[in-house]
């Protein structure tokens, strides 16, 4: 397995483990997290598919921490999911291992106009508010093609997915914000795991700079995890809406304009 190190300027590690910090606040609450790291990343200069797999270790931090913080709260049963969690790890090694192959940039030209819909979604449609029953029955044939998909998509590129899993959860199943979100990051670091084991192999992570702007993304991740729960669905509805219509308008601006 290659090591590889990627120098940075003090000044500039600690900018970008601010800017991890805030990402694992916003991806444990509503996702999207990685629309921030990303690009700081390759604005601290370094080549695309190291960007790719050294943001999938910090962002394994900061899904992990969430992930586990949810499913103490009994938000999220594996029980319940184990296609989804089976079918998230076939797609996140398959989308892994053609990042190295094909270039990722394309799919962002269809980021804005996935997310500005999902923002749409949830600032129109109605938001299901199912009882908290542990025991609510999912379809498990349902979790196949969105776990393939979704995990397909966080082995490629990775930014939104966690917002993707959130709102297709509430689209597919009788789960309302809060559970989503549970689901949502448990197959997020699942994706993240598996990927960076990918990338790892490839010898495609700065480790340094990955670990600590991971213990930073873990931290705002644990804050965000703790801060959702405790606001529950009716504080993490008009956060989330802000953030995937923000993110969209950005990137629309920078991939559909040319405009950094």
């Amino acid at each position: 397995m290659p090591m590889l190190e990627f120098a940075v300027e003090p000044l500039v590690l600690v900018a970008l483990m601010l800017v991890a910090f805030l990402a694992g606040f916003i991806d444990a609450i509503a996702g999207g997290g990685g629309l921030l790291t990303i690009p700081a990343l390759l604005t601290a200069g370094l080549p695309p598919h190291l960007v790719l797999g050294t943001n999938k270790l910090c962002a394994t931090f900061g899904s992990a921490t969430a992930s586990y913080t949810f499913y103490r709260r009994r938000l999220f049963d594996p029980r319940q999911w184990r296609s989804a969690l089976l079918a998230t790890a076939i797609g996140a090694v398959l989308g892994a291992g053609l990042a190295h192959l094909i270039p990722a940039q394309w799919l962002n030209q269809l980021l804005p106009v996935v997310v500005f819909t999902c923002g749409l979604y949830l600032l129109f449609g109605r938001v299901p508010m199912a009882p908290r029953d542990d025991q609510a029955p999912v379809s498990q044939y349902r979790q196949w093609p969105q776990g393939l998909t979704l995990g397909f998509y966080d082995g490629v590129a990775g930014p939104g997915t966690g917002a993707f899993w959130t709102v297709s959860t509430m689209l597919l199943y009788p789960l309302d914000l809060l559970k989503a979100s549970g689901v949502a990051r448990s197959m997020n670091f699942v994706s993240n795991g598996v990927a960076l084991a990918v990338f790892m192999i490839s010898g495609q992570v700065a480790w340094s700079l990955g670990i600590g702007m991971g213990i930073a993304l873990m931290i705002g991740a644990y804050l965000g995890a703790r801060t959702a729960i405790t606001g529950g669905a009716k504080f993490i509805r008009p956060v989330f809406i802000t953030i995937v219509l923000a993110l969209s308008l950005r990137l629309a601006w920078q991939h559909w304009f040319g405009v950094a």
